[in-house]
């Protein structure tokens, strides 16, 4: 192990004298083989921040990976039960989704049935508390419809939404009667092309509501939402309004893991003779299949520029090997291994393939802090994003593998060079 050390070291030592000697030619290797390696480091930190950007947007709507999630259709009592066994908790949200429309009353929205704003969705349908749907009616006027939450905790923790502007929902204070409301930006879109009145019409409620709008946040999705307390909503609605199935309303109610709610609430529900279905999110699971086969297309298209990089620091090591023959059999005459001579040959390729690595980790991450200084405020996706570890350590992998393959037959071809080879100098 000493005497492999002892080779090794001067291996190392040789191969960078003969770098200093030899600076133009180990600038045009580093330049034929800099390409394929900066390709290799860009195909990584790409992939990277695409899958960041993917896992990201699923977070936002299906929630992180290993929460638990709980489905059921609602029915009565349903509501009552999983406020109840819910409030106060950390480990456990429920969302309770219906329809609201905000602005001036008697009239048609301006997205019927709460699409998206820059689309058309046809005609609405308003459903009553007897199950009779009615056409919805009134002439159009400045009203917004959206689907109103209801969140009996802190959601985020679940579905970390970014905050765009002013501040999210505080459930450690007392319930205002004018519920606060935080709406996503297609929401907010709406309400910034259109001068409503703070009226919000809600099913099951015997009243209108006057909300208060303090924050704006990025949900993923692309209709009009807005979220507010549970509790602030039944100051104007029963309970039960909050989950009623002849209004369309939804109910789901996500779970840290392993948590003793989960087992609890199931057994309520079944108490009410209402089936649940539990679910773990594992959006990359879901999606690692699609994210797999980017990632061998682009590395496809990176190796072949690597290859063509590794052609260029092999033709170049067999000439400098070319014109070595003499120094090598002159080694050779005076008692140096063949093995030794290979790794002189090894080594120089090797420290001319890190070099090259790091010259192009070093462009790409300063590429990738120019592109989020000048483009993060209009694509939030390259907001203050950081160059990934990943793309370094495929760079320097790359940059052993050429020095490896460019330098493998330049090395055979030193070690074969015969002591008789001394006399021609």
């Amino acid at each position: 192990m000493i005497r492999l050390s002892g080779r090794l070291r001067s291996s190392l030592i040789i191969g960078l004298q003969g770098i200093r000697a030899r600076k133009l030619r180990t600038l045009l290797s580093m330049v034929s083989l800099f390409l394929g390696v900066l390709a290799v480091v860009v195909v990584q930190a790409g992939a990277s921040i695409a899958e960041r950007a993917l896992l990201s947007d699923l977070e936002l709507t299906n929630g992180i990976d290993g929460t638990r999630v709980m489905g059921f259709a609602p029915a009565p009592g349903t509501a009552e039960v999983v406020t109840s066994t819910l409030r106060g908790r950390s480990d456990a949200v429920a969302t309770m989704d219906m329809s609201a429309i905000i602005g001036e009353p008697g009239v048609t929205p301006v997205n019927p049935g709460g699409s998206p704003l820059d689309e058309n969705w046809g005609d609405a349908r308003v459903c009553y508390g007897d199950g009779h749907c009615e056409a919805q009616g009134g002439p159009k006027g400045e009203a917004v419809e959206l689907r109103l939450i209801a969140l009996t905790g802190d959601v985020r923790v679940f579905r970390p939404f970014h905050q765009q502007s002013g501040r999210w929902l505080d459930f450690t204070t007392v319930p205002a009667l004018a519920p606060r409301l935080v709406l996503n930006q297609e929401a907010a879109k709406g309400f910034s092309r259109h001068h409503v009145p703070a009226e919000m019409r809600v099913n099951g409620a015997a009243n209108n509501i006057t909300p208060q709008f303090i924050g704006v946040i990025d949900d993923g999705d692309s209709q009009p939402h807005a979220y507010a307390r549970a509790d602030e909503l039944t100051n104007w609605l029963p309970t039960s309004g909050l989950s009623d199935p002849n209004t369309g309303s939804g109910l789901q109610v996500m779970f840290q893991p392993s948590t003793p709610v989960e087992q609890v609430l199931t057994a309520k529900l079944r108490g009410l003779g209402v089936e649940t279905s539990i679910s773990t999110v594992d959006s990359h699971k879901e999606r690692g299949k699609e994210l797999t086969l980017m990632r061998l297309i682009f590395f496809s298209m990176a190796g072949l520029v690597l290859l063509i990089g590794v052609a260029g620091i092999l033709n170049v090591g067999l000439a400098t090997v070319g014109e070595r023959v003499e120094e090598f059999a002159l080694r050779r005459a005076v008692g140096t291994p063949r093995t030794l001579l290979a790794g002189i040959v090894l080594a120089e390729t090797l420290l001319t393939g890190l070099l090259t690595a790091a010259a192009a980790i070093a462009a790409s991450a300063a590429a990738l802090k120019v592109v989020s200084m000048l483009l993060g405020d209009s694509q939030p996706l390259l907001h203050n994003v950081q160059f990934p570890w990943e793309a370094g350590v495929a760079g320097i992998i790359a940059g052993i593998v050429a020095g490896v393959l460019g330098g493998f037959i330049p090395a055979l071809r030193a070690a074969g060079i015969p002591i008789a080879t001394v006399m021609r100098a």
